[in-house]
């Protein structure tokens, strides 16, 4: 589901997404920690048809029945199992010693201990990529290891 968000200058932020039944609803954030629960009228998206506005208590309450809980605990269990990895994007540049050349002679994983598993070519995700693929320069390289060896990864594209 596509959540758009909107920066309200000097109120604070707007969230809306479409339900399957085809309504717009709309949450506005403010900056004291107030809400505003919007319905937009069916026939006419840009026009609120009902408005509620919550405290931060109420907020809370209506986020707690509606299930953060479960969220939150399934967001740390993932961080657990997670812990340590970060995913980076690496942009080949035209000067790189790698760009015209396969996957297979950087040896990324053995020098590394970091993982390639995809690259991102002309809008296009190319996911796992095997040894025989070439790279070509402005080519995005996900990289997935620790921020050390990750980091090893840029270092690698840039300086061989």
């Amino acid at each position: 589901m596509d959540v758009e968000e909107t920066a309200l200058p000097g109120i604070g932020l707007r969230h809306e997404f479409n339900t399957r039944a085809g309504r717009r609803i709309g949450v506005v954030s403010r900056h004291k920690g107030r809400r505003d629960l919007v319905i937009y009228d069916a026939e006419d998206p840009d026009s609120v048809a009902e408005s509620l506005t919550l405290t931060a208590e109420e907020s809370d309450v209506l986020s707690e029945l509606l299930g953060a809980p479960h969220i939150v605990e399934k967001l740390a269990d993932l961080s657990k199992a997670f812990a340590g990895l970060v995913g980076e994007q690496i942009q080949i540049s035209p000067g790189s010693p790698y760009a015209g050349r396969l996957l297979g002679d950087t040896q990324a994983r053995t020098r590394t201990g970091a993982s390639i598993v995809a690259v991102v070519r002309d809008h296009q995700v190319l996911a796992s990529p095997r040894p025989d693929f070439r790279f070509e320069a402005d080519d995005v390289v996900v990289v997935v290891g620790t921020p050390d060896n990750t980091s090893a990864v840029a270092d690698l594209f840039r300086t061989g």
